[in-house]
C-alpha cells in the first residue's frame, strides 16, 4: 500500500470526519481518480514525436496512454474526423496514489517559478485542475532525449459533498494550496 494512501485511510479521513461533522466514514471526502491530458497539436503529423511523447506519458504515469481522436472536422485546425488530437490516462487505486505522491512532493517543487496551486482550480463537482507547461519537470522524461516540450493537463477529481470537504481534502494530502 503507498505510504500517501496509508495516511489518508489511518489519519486523513478520520481527521476530516471530526472536522467537517460527518456522521458516517461513507461520506468523507476520498480521491476518486486523477486524469492526465495532454493535446497533440502542432506535432500531429510528426508520428516519431508522438510515438516518443506517448512513451514518455506512459513513464510518467506508470499506465499506457490512449489516444482522443476528433469528433468532428474543423477546417480552422486542419483536422478532420478521426485524427489524433490528444492522449489521455485515468489513474485508479495504487497507480493514482503513487501519481499524486510523486506529484506533490517531487513535481510540483520543481516547477519554475511556483507559489502554489489556485484555490479558483477547484470547481464544483469536487475536480481540480492545474496545468504543467513543460512535462519535462517529471523525474521519468530525459531532457537529452525527448522530441519536444509538451503541456499536461492534471485533474485531480474528488467525491466530497461540498466544495469545501473537497478543499480540506486535498490540502491535507499535501497540495500546496494558496488561498
Amino acid at each position: 500500500m503507498n505510504r500517501l494512501h496509508e495516511k489518508y485511510q489511518k489519519k486523513i479521513a478520520p481527521e476530516l470526519m471530526k472536522d467537517l461533522g460527518l456522521s458516517n466514514i461513507m461520506i468523507v471526502p476520498r480521491l476518486k481518480k486523477i486524469v492526465v491530458n495532454s493535446g497533440i497539436g502542432k506535432f500531429r503529423d510528426d508520428k516519431t514525436a508522438i510515438d516518443s511523447f506517448v512513451q514518455e506519458l506512459a513513464a510518467i504515469t506508470g499506465q499506457k496512454p490512449s489516444a482522443r481522436k476528433a469528433r468532428l472536422s474543423e477546417a480552422g485546425f486542419k483536422i478532420k474526423r478521426g485524427d489524433l488530437v490528444g492522449v489521455c490516462v485515468t489513474l485508479r487505486s495504487e497507480r493514482m496514489w503513487a501519481f499524486l505522491d510523486k506529484f506533490v512532493n517531487v513535481v510540483l517543487p520543481r516547477v519554475k517559478d511556483f507559489k502554489g496551486l489556485k484555490v479558483g482550480s477547484l470547481d464544483g463537482a469536487g475536480n481540480f485542475s492545474v496545468g504543467i507547461e513543460d512535462h519535462m519537470v517529471f523525474p521519468e522524461v530525459n531532457p537529452n532525449i525527448t522530441k519536444s516540450i509538451r503541456q499536461l493537463q492534471v485533474t485531480a477529481v474528488v467525491q466530497s459533498t461540498d466544495k469545501r470537504g473537497a478543499l480540506a481534502l486535498l490540502k491535507a494530502l499535501g497540495m500546496p494550496i494558496k488561498e
